[in-house]
């Protein structure tokens, strides 16, 4: 994992981190970047940390998402991560109410999700797959939330991105994956449909590496980062049919074979 994502001194992102903390906390939108945006991975994850000391709940689990193209050489690593402190909704028994910022950006992603068996070793920063699909204790299926008060968040590069959360503002959790640690992962394919209208259709084999990839490269940030992964916390592993903007109102039902996910988009409300 690369030396810039580690604690270092020198700039901690503390303004952009208030300003977008404050922006979640009151549900409103911010019209542009509030402030200079991050040239660098550090850059990037020392405003994400500040963030997170600033929300003062605990992280519930963390959203993996890809980097694509020429960034990927540019910055050296192909996913990116973002804390997820809720909510974490059961969608299993039924269409459920989903938050995002009415004012910024909002999208859904059908995504796999892995809870975590037991906490990773503390002081441990390199991970192979065989030990990242040891950690697992249960997979399932599920959407992330990508939502934040800033509506241009994904035309600005992966480092805006890692910059709010991640752009994550909740998770649906679904069904259990049958038979998941046989990690067959070309059979794990969801359909996703905004409106009633398909907008996507995928398997987990089409994300380079698979799930299990990006579970082993996030082990390895958040330890690089002092935070290791915790027991039970869920894990989004990247979007299976892509990222599919959506608004306050409409709702999204996301298909795994025989399992069905359905959220309706409301508008996110101030938090304490």
């Amino acid at each position: 994992m690369p030396n810039n994502l580690k604690k270092q001194g020198g700039d901690t992102g503390d303004e952009v981190a208030t300003s977008f903390v404050n922006a979640r906390k009151a549900a409103k939108g911010l019209p542009a970047f509030p402030g200079e945006k991050p040239t660098t991975l550090h850059q990037a994850y020392a405003i994400q940390n500040a963030a997170i000391g600033l929300w003062r709940a605990p992280v519930l689990g963390w959203k993996v998402g890809r980097i694509n193209g020429a960034d990927i050489e540019r910055y050296g690593v192909d996913r990116l991560a973002g804390p997820i402190f809720a909510p974490l909704i059961d969608g299993l028994s039924g269409p459920v109410e989903t938050p995002m910022f009415a004012d910024g950006f909002g999208a859904v992603e059908g995504e796999v999700i892995f809870f975590i068996g037991e906490d990773a070793p503390v002081g441990k920063t390199s991970w192979s797959t065989d030990e990242a699909k040891a950690i697992i204790g249960d997979a399932r299926f599920g959407i992330e939330i990508a939502s934040s008060p800033f509506a241009g968040i994904n035309d600005h590069g992966p480092l805006v991105t890692i910059a709010d959360f991640g752009n994550n503002n909740g998770l649906v959790v679904g069904a259990e994956i049958e038979n998941w640690r046989a990690f067959e992962i070309d059979d794990w394919a969801c359909e996703t449909f905004v409106d009633g209208v398909s907008v996507g259709t995928g398997r987990a084999s089409g994300i380079p590496g698979g799930p299990v990839e990006s579970l082993r490269a996030l082990l390895e940030n958040t330890a690089a980062r002092g935070m290791p992964l915790k027991k039970e916390m869920a894990v989004t592993t990247g979007a299976i049919t892509g990222v599919h903007a959506i608004k306050v109102g409409q709702k999204s039902v996301v298909r795994f074979g025989e399992h069905e996910l359905a959220c309706t988009m409301t508008a996110q409300g101030e938090q304490p």
